[in-house]
């Protein structure tokens, strides 16, 4: 196991499986649904500890909750990490064209920054 960059795995040519599943499952934490369960489950949350139910309930509907938190902290993680890497590429890009400006010539660089547009949606 290494510990590397979540955004530099997969030798950078596209999104590994682990990505696409962590793109889809942050569109679908990023919506409505989503937004109407977790109002569901603090809700239950809220009833079972006002009807004072069975304790096995309580655990039951803290457990839900505090796994919902863990995923949704693991997936703002690789989220954070993705876009921090996307950023790094594209600050990298401009000061690199910049320089190549600066001297008066247009390579690598400039084709580098054209690349870098948009890359925290390839990544």
């Amino acid at each position: 196991m290494t510990f590397e960059h979540p955004a530099k795995k997969g030798g950078g040519n596209g999104l590994g499986r682990f990505e696409k599943l962590a793109e889809l499952a942050s569109n679908f934490t990023s919506s409505a649904p989503f937004s109407v369960f977790c109002v569901l489950l603090v809700a239950a949350f809220l009833v079972v500890h006002l009807a004072h139910l069975d304790t096995s309930w309580q655990h039951l509907v803290g457990d839900a909750m505090g796994a919902v938190a863990l995923l949704l902290l693991a997936l703002l993680k690789n989220s954070e990490r993705r876009a921090e890497h996307a950023i790094q590429v594209k600050l990298d890009a401009i000061a690199a064209a910049l320089l190549e400006q600066q001297e008066g010539e247009w390579g690598q660089a400039h084709k580098d920054l054209q690349k870098a547009i948009g890359l925290e949606h390839h990544e």
